[in-house]
Order: C-alpha cells, then structure tokens, then sequence
C-alpha cells in the first residue's frame, strides 16, 4: 500500500467481533475479526490465532490497502462463481452442511483433519458426489497433512471420484513436484496454498513445478494487487478461497477474484455460509452459486450484537499495535 496510516487513526477505526459458526471449523466455533471503518470503505483484520507478528503483520497490510484506498486494477466481472466448502463433519450432516450453500456446482471437501482416516474420507467424497451427481464438481483440500507417500495413496485411492483438483496435499515445495511427476498420468490437479500464502517466496511453488494452480488469498498475500502481481509473474492459473471471513473479508475476496484476468475455476468465497450470524446487511453468501462483487454494506447492530468480549478485544488491539510496529518498520 502507499503510506502507512497512524496507528491511533486505525486503533480508532477499529471493532473487535466474534462470530459463530454453525460447524466447528479449524478448531473454533466462533471467528474472530477486528473490523476497520476505513476511508474507502469496511476492511477486516482476522489472521488466525496461531500466527506470528511477522505473518499476521501481511494480513494488517491487506486490511490497510483494502480499507484506505481502491485496487488500481480495474473489475472485469461483477459475479464470482462459488463452491461450497464441506469440513470434516459426520456422513449424516453433510446435506444439511451443502444445503447452506444453494445451488453451487462444485465442493470443496476437507480431507486428512486430525482424527480422521483416509477411509473416513473416501465415506464422506462418496456421499458428496451421490449427491452432486456425475456432474457437479469435487475437490480436496488436505492443507499439507499428507506426506508424499500418503498423498499419493490417498490421491490414488479417491480419483475414482473424478477430482477436479486436491488443494496442498503435502506441505513441502519438493513433495508437491514429486507428488504431480508420480500421479501425472491421473487426470487430477495439484494446487498449492500454503506453498504460496505462507512461503517466504511465493513463487518457488511455481518455479519448481510443483503444482498445475495457485489458490490465493487477498489477506495473507498483503492485498489485491499484490496477489494480482504474484499471480501474473507465477504465470499459473488461479482460483481465489477466503479465510474463513466475514462477509467484509469476502468482499476483499472478490474484489481480488473480479479482477484476474481469467477465472478458470470456482472460487472458495461461499465460506459465509458457515456463519451462523454476520456483520453486513445483506449478507455476503452464495446466491445461485455465486456472489456479487462490492464492497460490504455494514449492519450497524452487528457491532453490538456481535462484539468480543472485553478481554478478546483488548487481545486484538494489542495484536494490531505490534503488527502495525512491525510494517512502521520494514523496507518500504
């Protein structure tokens, strides 16, 4: 972004929420977020609780960028093709999971979650594609918990499924090249994720030829254009995915999906589903498999109804102090 607000102005701008969720999602069963009232328009702050200053501080960036000025690229669509998102739930749950999401052709299925056996995961894409039928879309997000053997089972083994791509199904750039030179007569994508949002150089995924597409995130990359700039010099295909956001993180999403210049694939922005409340009227979800692009419209009763307690609050403003002396700081 071009200057750094003061500290005092975002600190004053700031509104800290907690969000249920209707299923249990990376461990929580609400997200957290602190929201910003920015120039331009709401933005969202909310990287995950385990991150670091220095990770969490390229999420404050893209909150900044988002909330402060306009992408200077321009849109080149006004609606974003969605897939709904399917965690780890009971076979039992699993139409009740999709139905939240509308009429989306393609799903995303959490596979490898702690607990869970490859044999859990084969039950749970059978039943996702009985239900789809032989046309909807299905594919795999393991988010590194394989290692390269295991991936290579576990791709083998649920192929028969007719996968459109499996998303970080190891956690190393080499695993992932060797992963696509073993399975490359599978007619299964690799796509990488955290090879990309969280990797020092972003484009060693690419380099290496490790995988077929990058699945990006406006926050962890440090906002639209330079997810757009990341994209162009890796030279790969995109789709873009959310971070479990509200619908003003969303919002950031799709303005980051409208403005590729292609948009081969269904984007994983339908994730407002999985709210069980939100803080924008109306709510950002899919409607006939897809979203609209726009800035959110903020529900001014969110802010109270939805506020974090006292202590969560005072947790992410001290949060938000640091990541803020930590970009105060760098090169610039």
């Amino acid at each position: 972004m071009d200057a750094l607000p003061e500290l005092d102005e975002v600190l004053g701008r700031a509104h800290v929420v907690s969000v249920p969720l209707t299923t249990r999602f990376r461990g929580v069963q609400h997200r957290e977020a602190v929201l910003l009232d920015g120039p331009a328009g709401w933005s969202e702050f909310a990287p995950f609780l385990e991150y670091s200053d220095a990770e969490a501080s390229t999420w404050l960036a893209a909150a900044l960028d988002f909330g402060w000025r306009e992408s200077r690229a321009p849109a080149l669509r006004q609606s974003i093709p969605v897939n709904a998102t399917l965690p780890a739930v009971p076979l039992a749950q699993i139409t009740g999971v999709l139905s939240r999401f509308g009429d989306c052709r393609t799903v995303k299925i959490k596979v490898a979650e702690p607990g869970e056996s490859l044999a859990d995961d084969v039950a749970r894409v059978r039943e996702t594609r009985r239900l789809l039928g032989p046309y909807g879309r299905i594919r795999l997000d393991a988010n590194g918990a394989w290692n390269l053997d295991e991936a290579e089972h576990a791709v083998r083994e649920l192929e028969q499924f007719d996968l459109e791509y499996v998303e970080q199904p190891c956690g190393s750039v080499p695993e992932l090249a060797e992963l696509r030179r073993r399975i490359h007569r599978i007619d299964v994508l690799v796509a990488a994720d955290e090879s990309v949002r969280k990797a020092a150089d972003p484009l060693a995924v690419a380099r290496a030829d490790a995988a077929d597409l990058l699945v990006i995130k406006a926050a962890p990359l440090g906002g639209v254009d330079r997810a757009l700039r990341i994209v162009a010099e890796a030279g790969l295909r995109a789709v873009v995915s959310s971070a479990l956001d509200t619908s003003v993180g969303l919002s950031m999403g799709a303005a980051l999906a409208a403005r590729l210049p292609s948009l081969d694939f269904d984007c994983g922005l339908g994730t407002g589903a999985l709210l069980a409340d939100d803080v924008a009227d109306p709510r950002i979800v899919p409607v006939d498999g897809a979203l609209g692009v726009g800035r959110a419209s903020l529900d001014e009763d969110a802010l109270t109804r939805l506020a974090a307690p006292a202590d969560r609050t005072a947790w992410w403003r001290e949060r938000l102090t640091r990541c803020h002396a930590v970009l105060a700081t760098a090169p610039r």
